[in-house]
């Protein structure tokens, strides 16, 4: 089932945006992947994630082998406030994470792709595509969201610590070689 979260009003945010070249965690295989932060707040968007987790729960009862029940099942959708509590950036917020063997299209609110690693960043927000699936791997059964196509509609202050080269130096009254701090 595929769904779009995130709206123009309501925009969802990005972290841990590794979507301009695949990357291997753990050993793992190469996949593109994102962080989808949603506000508590947004209850349209959370509703429909929950509808989708539900609805891929149903039409796919038989993969499961046997009877699906809330505590057998991990779903994708996460609460920040629990598993994120040191990240301000996930302060009452649900989140989702996403992934893709495939490199996932970019755009701006133009529909205009985005080339420039630089543009869509983590920090950056606006809407997302995903695809429903379940999964029944050693033991371990639930459903996740697949990345589809991302679309950035608004800047954001850049998560992960990291300041751009014109903020650095953008004042010029540190000129005589101080350690910045």
């Amino acid at each position: 089932m595929k769904i779009t979260i995130g709206t123009k009003e309501n925009p969802v945010r990005f972290s841990y945006a590794n979507v301009h070249q695949a990357v291997s965690v753990n050993g793992s295989d190469l996949k593109y992947s994102v962080s989808i932060i949603i506000p508590k707040s947004d209850k349209k968007t959370i509703k429909k994630i929950q509808d989708a987790i539900q609805q891929t729960i149903q039409e796919n009862k038989d993969k499961f082998g046997g009877k699906v029940t809330a505590k057998n099942i991990k779903t994708p959708l996460r609460d920040g406030d629990v598993d994120r509590e040191d990240d301000e950036a996930y302060a009452n917020s649900y989140f989702i994470n996403a992934n893709s063997k495939l490199k996932p299209g970019i755009v701006d609110a133009d529909l205009n792709p985005i080339m420039d690693p630089s543009e869509f960043y983590s920090g950056c927000y606006g809407r997302v595509s995903l695809n429903s699936f379940v999964y029944n791997v050693n033991g371990n059964k639930g459903v996740s969201f697949g990345l589809q196509n991302l679309m950035k509609t608004d800047e954001g202050e850049p998560l992960g610590g990291r300041s751009s080269a014109e903020a650095d130096f953008a004042d010029d009254s540190n000129d005589d070689g101080d350690i910045l701090g």
